[in-house]
């Protein structure tokens, strides 16, 4: 099946990789005419095409949260791209400590616990069902 554009506005929305390829290419086609050639009406087009490339991609490509304590403060690390010594320096703890706790030899105590809710903005259901 091929994707249809009916003036500005979608046929139908995208449901398949080859739906998604041809808005891409639409998108690629309408932005390398440059910001200065290109008309209002495509202008709304870019945005309304872009909108459901990303409606697709949300779908296609979604990332399952961790499902560990220690993996989530790993994902939260990275988000906020921390080195394990500015991590502990948030969390108010040594790098001894957190070394410890991150290697699964040392248990997280509630002071931890609360500095990963504050700090790294760690859900406190999340905390309270994998701590």
């Amino acid at each position: 099946m091929m994707f249809v554009f009916v003036s500005m506005n979608l046929k139908r929305k995208i449901t398949q990789d080859a739906d998604y390829d041809v808005v891409m290419a639409k998108i690629d086609a309408l932005m390398a005419k440059g910001s200065s050639n290109v008309t209002s009406e495509e202008l709304a087009q870019i945005r309304e095409l872009a909108l459901e490339a990303q409606k697709y991609e949300h779908k296609k490509y979604t990332v399952e949260l961790p499902q560990t304590l220690i993996g989530m403060i790993e994902m939260r690390m990275y988000e906020l791209k921390l080195k394990q010594k500015d991590l502990a320096e948030k969390l108010n703890v040594s790098t001894a400590k957190l070394s410890l706790i991150m290697n699964g030899k040392q248990k997280p105590d509630v002071e931890f616990l609360k500095a990963v809710y504050t700090e790294l903005g760690v859900d406190a259901d999340f905390i309270l069902q994998h701590a």
